[in-house]
């Protein structure tokens, strides 16, 4: 192990470790269909600058590339004001991983969703920290009722790495089946 991560052989994929399946360099990446689980891990970082609550700092989503964020404690602890904060990078994660989890669970029963809108929403405490979560869910998946919406709703809030990543924080979850 090094402090930035595993140590992988140089130029090798970097792409984790490979469970139950064979890995070859260079080869596409495959799909969970195809019962091959690649184990990944993404990185972000962040350079703050000052004391908490008149300081500044900027995240960076390195694994992607897709953008550095600024963020400041008032972002966090009052109004947005054009900066993100801890809760808002979570809820994002969140909302993904709960769709995906879902869209997964209604696909292999069967039953491919058409469309999965998510949202989530962190609640930050200042002096207290993160109370809780909720998700929200509306679904169009053809061949299915509102329970067995619902059902697999409860199964993918409980079980997506991120809400097992978040085990200790209260996660509920509003489900509206819209055909």
């Amino acid at each position: 192990m090094v402090a930035n991560g595993p140590s992988r052989p140089s130029g090798g994929p970097r792409c984790g470790r490979m469970v139950g399946a064979l890995a070859v360099s260079g080869a596409s990446a495959p799909s969970v269909e195809e019962g091959i689980v690649v184990a990944t891990t993404r990185t972000a970082h962040t350079v703050w600058e000052g004391n908490l609550v008149e300081g500044t700092g900027k995240v960076a989503l390195d694994s992607s590339g897709v953008g550095q964020f600024q963020v400041s404690w008032p972002s966090r602890a009052e109004e947005a004001n054009g900066k993100t904060s801890p809760e808002e990078l979570i809820a994002a994660a969140h909302s993904s991983c709960f769709s995906m989890a879902l869209s997964g669970a209604l696909g292999k029963a069967g039953t491919p969703p058409t469309k999965l809108v998510t949202q989530a929403e962190v609640t930050f405490q200042p002096g207290t920290g993160i109370t809780g979560i909720h998700l929200t869910v509306e679904g169009q998946v053809p061949g299915i009722d509102e329970a067995a919406f619902v059902a697999a709703a409860e199964d993918a809030k409980a079980n997506c790495p991120v809400s097992q990543a978040l085990k200790a924080t209260p996660i509920s979850l509003t489900a509206k089946f819209v055909g």
